[in-house]
């Protein structure tokens, strides 16, 4: 890779607090080093739908980042850059832009534009990329590298889940929000004396219900590596509520959760990586616990609240970190790497490990398969997030 003087960032996927921070020392240790910065507008999409011979193309799909469009970004949650679930290399005939159509091949699922942003890529001058994204996002980063294109990947998912890093930009923060709409829910929970079942987000990965549930201190928790029967769940249940003073009982559950025999509760057509809404698994099992018990439910699904808002402190010093470590990798002239956090330190592993396998829940150190709790009993060695 040569000299730096052009470097591109864009967010892909869900958005969670912390990007907006992300992008900021992205860009101002880019001014620093006295480099041009363009950001990329709706993650992949931009760059599949910038039209290279129409000037008018540019503005809708990038901009040229200055100080002052970012000087206070890194105040609010969200990405200023916007997003999308764009899989250039799996694109729809109903996604593909007009001045593309020709390209389409007639009967064909999905057709691959790769080479289209990598020309777009070439003519724009960036010399590295930044993504900022979970594993499908960066799993199209991967592709870029191996075609030789220079990557710098930053991990962000509240699911914490890239494959390869102990964390990822967005964690700490859903987390804070689950463990606070779970307090706060128990004094309407309490009042009326019912079950409450709390659904959040965690598709393959129960990392995120699992912490907020063990912080809160719910009753059981239910995730997304471990089917749960529901009548052993009733049974557990009103030992709980029987148990409580204030005669109540707290769940918290993976969207991502399963009953026994059972899949995923899923709806709509699957996204560019193969994804179709997930969520549901919460209202479905207070239905059957109240055909079960006959006590009355509170289902709450806490959904995009997790993901709103401001970052806290611990995702606000991940972001300008990793930003940091990104841009200076870059500018050694590294490239195809991922940005990471393993056991506590700072480092940057081949961009290719996230594909290598699926981060997942430790069951066996973390969690009680037979009472559906938390099971944290021995921290002495561990990261601080367990994983």
């Amino acid at each position: 890779m040569g000299q730096v003087k052009t470097i591109a960032i864009l967010t892909g996927g869900g958005d969670v607090p912390g990007l907006n921070p992300c992008i900021k020392t992205l860009a101002y240790r880019g001014f620093e080093e006295g480099l041009r910065v363009l950001g990329v507008r709706r993650g992949w999409a931009g760059l599949l739908n910038h039209n290279p011979d129409d000037p008018a193309s540019f503005g809708g799909n990038l901009v040229w980042i200055d100080k002052n469009m970012v000087r206070t970004i890194d105040r609010t949650g969200g990405t200023f850059l916007h997003t999308s679930r764009t899989n250039p290399a799996a694109v729809r005939a109903k996604e593909v832009p007009e001045f593309l159509r020709h390209r389409y091949p007639q009967g064909a699922a999905t057709a691959d534009f790769t080479d289209h942003v990598l020309n777009n890529l070439a003519r724009l001058g960036v010399d590295v990329l930044f993504p900022i994204g979970g594993d499908d996002t960066l799993s199209f980063g991967e592709r870029l590298h191996r075609e030789g294109f220079p990557v710098i990947a930053i991990p962000k998912t509240m699911d914490n889940d890239v494959f390869g890093t102990d964390y990822c930009i967005g964690f700490s923060t859903a987390v804070t929000r689950s463990v606070i709409f779970l307090n706060s829910l128990r004094t309407a929970t309490g009042s009326h004396e019912r079950i409450a079942v709390v659904e959040l987000f965690g598709r393959y990965c129960g990392e995120t219900a699992l912490v907020a549930a063990y912080l809160a201190n719910t009753d059981r928790a239910l995730i997304s590596e471990v089917p749960f029967e529901p009548e052993k769940l009733a049974r557990l249940v009103m030992e709980d509520k029987r148990s409580n003073p204030s005669n109540y009982a707290m769940i918290a559950i993976s969207e991502g959760a399963t009953m026994v025999g059972g899949g995923l509760s899923l709806s709509g057509e699957a996204d560019a990586y193969g994804h179709r809404k997930l969520g549901g698994i919460g209202q479905a099992t207070g239905q059957v616990l109240k055909e079960l018990t006959g006590e009355d439910i509170v289902f709450q699904q806490l959904s995009y609240l997790m993901r709103c808002g401001t970052p806290d402190s611990l995702d606000l010093m991940v972001a300008f970190n990793y930003s940091n470590m990104a841009v200076s990798l870059a500018l050694e002239g590294l490239s195809g790497r991922l940005v990471a956090l393993s056991h506590g330190t700072y480092t940057d592993i081949p961009l290719s490990t996230v594909m290598a396998g699926k981060k997942r829940v430790d069951v066996d150190e973390l969690y009680d398969v037979d009472q559906y709790k938390p099971k944290v009993r021995h921290v002495l060695g561990k990261p601080m997030f367990l994983y």
